[in-house]
């Protein structure tokens, strides 16, 4: 119902007229007018009437006095209030339309106000400590409700963050840190102590396992590209089905031979690899030929276009990653956050020490603020009104008091009808 409070989503009064439409206001503050006006009406029309009848009579004589101090209380007020927001009868009068006339005063006044009761160190100081500002939020955030509530807004909010930047920019960010970062890296002696590292824990065979398993594998699974290219390269002096009866005999022989490596851990061939692999890191270490192709093979990889392939898919496989956990409430990341933020509301509020410690920084940090921008906030209030439209401004002020105003006629109405009776009766009795 119009003009009804209700309670705000912080628990807090707040009055309907802040839900209430421009058109609603307008409404209201017509029917208002119209009261007020007939009232007056009534007045002016009544002591008319007596008037022309002739007030004869003491009952007479006492609407005749009613009627003309009403009158005279009516069109004060509706003088009064009318000039606040515009010239009454649009007549140049001195002192009429302030709103209009003295905006940038108003400003200035109101920025003044602002500063002086809202952005003052001690009065900040003085309400942060009377609202217990720590103890209320570390017994909200430890509420689990609370906590899954503020970790999905703050998830949806890195996504919005997220969305913001433009993904070529990221790209080559991305690419630009891999690179400074990659480039920075030795890349042979740490790919020196790595493989020491397998072999020093034992796991040369199984190393030695795996690279006879993948060269097994490739023989495999490229038969005919290896066969093709074997007769493309060789004499051609014999029919074809000679060389590839020689390739299949080399083929299946090498994979025999890999075969029995595995299968026997005392294999020549698999014990010359085994020595080949155990002084591998010392000659990258110390080989100036190897610790080149090293650095050549990683220039390589930094200037290839997989590179950027790669980052690019990186940040898309993020930033889905990313939607996806902030649109799921049981999503890893909301309740990792959640748990975070019920754990840090908990801690606070059992540790009056570090409770103190907060709310002491927190004062700090509001007396910093007000003394340090006060006079910048002051006049961003001042300058915001100062650009607003002077007649707007006075249109939308009419409508968000202009009906309280109103009532301003109606009492100033009833008030001169009383006085003008009053007065009446006062020289009725001296006379």
């Amino acid at each position: 119902m119009d003009g009804d409070a209700g309670l705000s989503e912080t628990g807090t009064l707040a009055p309907a007229l802040r839900r209430e439409s421009a058109e609603s206001r307008r409404r209201r503050l017509v029917a208002a007018r119209r009261r007020a006006t007939a009232l007056l009406a009534a007045a002016t029309a009544l002591f008319i009437g007596v008037t022309v009848a002739g007030a004869h009579g003491t009952f007479l004589g006492y609407l005749q006095a009613g009627a003309e101090a009403a009158m005279v209380g009516g069109v004060a007020d509706w003088f009064a209030v009318t000039a606040l927001f515009r010239r009454p009868l649009g007549l140049p009068i001195p002192h009429t339309a302030l709103l209009v006339e003295r905006k940038d005063q108003f400003a200035e006044t109101l920025g003044q106000f602002v500063q002086e009761n809202f952005l003052n160190a001690d009065v900040l100081t003085e309400r942060i400590r009377a609202v217990q500002l720590v103890s209320r939020l570390s017994d909200w955030l430890a509420d689990k409700a609370n906590a899954a509530r503020i970790a999905g807004h703050g998830a949806d909010l890195v996504v919005r963050l997220v969305e913001t930047a433009r993904d070529e920019d990221v790209q080559r960010v991305l690419t630009a840190e891999l690179t400074r970062a990659l480039d920075a890296v030795d890349m042979t002696p740490l790919a020196a102590r790595a493989l020491r590292v397998l072999l020093a824990r034992e796991h040369s065979d199984e190393l030695v396992n795996a690279m006879v398993s993948v060269a097994d594998r490739y023989l495999a699974d490229h038969h005919d590209e290896l066969r093709d290219r074997f007769e493309g390269e060789s004499p051609r002096w014999l029919p074809d089905a000679a060389y590839r009866l020689v390739f299949d005999r080399l083929h299946n022989r090498l994979r025999q031979r890999l075969a029995a490596m595995v299968a026997n851990p005392d294999d020549e061939t698999r014990r010359q690899l085994q020595d080949w692999l155990a002084g591998l890191p010392d000659r990258l270490e110390t080989s100036p030929e190897l610790r080149e192709r090293g650095e050549q093979l990683k220039r390589d990889v930094l200037a290839s276009p997989e590179l950027r392939d790669w980052s690019s898919t990186l940040w898309q496989h993020a930033k889905d990653a990313l939607r996806s956990q902030a649109a799921d409430p049981e999503s890893e990341l909301q309740r990792r956050l959640a748990d975070a933020l019920v754990t840090v509301g908990r801690r606070i509020g059992s540790d009056p020490g570090l409770q103190g410690g907060l709310e002491h920084m927190v004062e700090a940090g509001a007396r910093a603020v007000a003394d340090q921008f006060h006079d910048e906030l002051a006049g961003l209030v001042t300058a915001t009104i100062q650009h607003w439209n002077a007649a707007e401004t006075a249109s939308q002020l009419e409508l968000l008091l202009g009906r309280d105003l109103q009532f301003i006629r109606i009492n100033g109405t009833v008030v001169g009808a009383s006085v003008g009776l009053a007065l009446h009766a006062i020289a009725m009795a001296l006379s």
